[in-house]
């Protein structure tokens, strides 16, 4: 065991919690509708309480338990039963280091779906989906990628969760979206009722993102500070990216946006962050920049769903991106991992494919039974009129703000008043 690694690992397992709680609810939070504030926030800080459940009981352990069939763990670590002090395979680090830090990964990917049905979501849904999700979708395909199954036979590369976190995130809220349906009124322009938050939130993501990416290293050391550079430059050269493109496209440079592209560029350098070169990661970032935009302003609206915030958008097509770039860019002079198409194999790019296309094919599929058997249990939206009301009087008698004026509706009761005409 090294205590230097040990330490690092501790820290990044931090910074991963804090980009979640708070990072990511203000980032949501920020961005929705003053009626859906504190509905935003429940479903990333719920989310965080009970995967993580979940992964103690049995999700650790159908990713990283002996395989059955090279596509799901076994039931080896139930209950985190021989989960314990000592070193890990053939790492540096305690087992429950690592499995703390298989927790923190897994309670945010099921929170960046919740931004995608944000509003109109049951919570009563929402908390089945937390159980079910992780045990259908997410332990399957980390199984596959991390825990010695299919695609990591097959040599697929995947740093830090570009086909396990980010595609089936964007893709599942991509369904979730579709199955449930449009916001009442979505297609009016939705105004973000707090920037500020909103950009607390994007450098609480980028600052904990450090421990995102450099936590996937498992040691501390030259590897692990060019993940770190990797991740900051891709991000910058990202937000870069997009701030540019609006100012030619919409005329008015916006703080959401630039910030906004500077995200996809994290998520973009994800799968590759350990694989390549920093002028790659910048090649990376920047054009993680126009598939975003791209992606938001006219796949969206050509297909018209309703996408509350994007999550497809900026974490499910820019992560495809970064998975398909990891097979360009990555270099054996950085990773003895496998070289990329750049470097004279193109059967890494075909690796990519292949575990982009099973990301997505799993995610279908499993978003689509499980939204399938809870609608058999509970509604999965809530009804037109708590959906006016909004989520945080409807769901949980709590505005986010109590001010009058700028809530419109502070109880069922007073939703009948002030529409009894």
């Amino acid at each position: 065991m090294d205590t230097g690694d040990t330490t690092w690992v501790l820290i990044a397992s931090g910074l991963v919690l804090f980009m979640h709680v708070p990072g990511l609810a203000l980032f949501y939070g920020g961005l929705v509708s003053q009626r859906n504030v504190v509905s935003t926030l429940m479903h990333s800080f719920v989310s965080l309480l009970i995967v993580s459940v979940v992964w103690v009981l049995w999700g650790y352990s159908f990713s990283y338990g002996t395989s059955i069939g090279g596509f799901m763990g076994g039931f080896d670590y139930i209950g985190f039963k021989g989960v314990g002090p000592e070193v890990y395979g053939s790492l540096t680090i305690p087992h429950y280091l690592f499995a703390l830090l298989q927790i923190v990964y897994v309670a945010i990917t099921v929170a960046i779906i919740s931004s995608g049905i944000s509003g109109r979501i049951s919570f009563k849904a929402w908390i089945l989906f937390t159980i079910l999700w992780p045990t259908v979708v997410y332990a399957p395909m980390a199984h596959m990628v991390w825990g010695g199954g299919l695609l990591a036979q097959l040599g697929e590369l995947d740093f830090a969760g570009g086909t396990v976190v980010h595609i089936t995130s964007g893709v599942a809220a991509l369904v979730a979206a579709i199955m449930i349906g449009p916001r009442k009124g979505y297609t009016t322009e939705q105004k973000p009722h707090n920037v500020v938050l909103f950009l607390f939130g994007a450098a609480t993501l980028w600052f904990g993102w450090f421990g995102f990416n450099g936590g996937s290293a498992l040691a501390s050391g030259s590897l692990t500070s060019l993940v770190l550079l990797n991740t900051h430059i891709a991000g910058a050269a990202a937000g870069i990216g997009w701030l540019v493109i609006e100012w030619m496209m919409r005329k008015r440079p916006t703080l959401v946006g630039t910030a906004t592209g500077a995200i996809a560029g994290l998520v973009a350098i994800t799968p590759a962050a350990g694989y390549v070169s920093v002028p790659s990661a910048l090649i990376i970032g920047l054009i993680g920049a126009p598939v975003c935009y791209f992606s938001i302003y006219y796949l969206k609206a050509k297909l018209k769903y309703d996408d509350t915030l994007d999550a497809f958008g900026v974490h499910g097509m820019t992560g495809i991106w970064g998975a398909i770039a990891t097979g360009l860019f990555a270099s054996k002079e950085i990773n003895p991992a496998g070289n990329g198409l750049f470097y004279g194999n193109l059967e890494q790019v075909l690796h990519q494919l292949t575990g982009v296309g099973a990301a997505i094919l799993l995610t279908v599929v499993g978003t689509f039974v499980i939204l399938k058997v809870i609608s058999l249990i509970t509604p999965l939206r809530v009804s037109e009129k708590e959906e006016l009301v909004g989520l945080d009087v409807s769901s949980h008698a709590e505005p986010a703000y109590n001010i009058e004026e700028e809530q419109p509706y502070q109880s069922f009761e007073h939703y009948e008043v002030k529409n009894a005409h």
